[in-house]
């Protein structure tokens, strides 16, 4: 098994893109696309869904499932359970500087 997440923390820790994944995974870009859309774990193809965990796999991630302990140790990335979502700040944008602003800073 494998959740979206765990598919997006695996990108995010060997630093490719979907696009990379694919490759690796000799899929196409929008099966992995509509495989990080998914809610909670990932459905699918069962083939497609083996070729990304074998890939993944291959290339350094270990998938931790809820309650195992990692075997080879290493880094990774695991949620608690019953975690409830974390409340965003809202955050301010700046307002884009006009040109005249531009040119007095140079």
């Amino acid at each position: 098994m494998i959740t979206a997440n765990q598919l997006r923390a695996a990108r995010a820790l060997l630093n490719i893109d979907q696009r990379q994944t694919a490759d690796l995974a000799d899929l196409s870009v929008p099966t992995i696309q509509r495989m990080e859309a998914s809610d909670g774990v990932i459905r699918g193809n069962v083939d497609s869904l083996m070729k990304l965990v074998s890939a993944l796999e291959n290339a350094g991630i270990e998938l931790i499932n809820p309650g195992v302990a990692s075997s080879a140790g290493g880094r990774g990335v695991r949620l608690r359970e019953h975690v409830t979502k974390p409340k965003m700040k809202n955050v301010k944008q700046s307002k884009p500087s006009s040109p005249r602003t531009l040119e007095r800073t140079r």
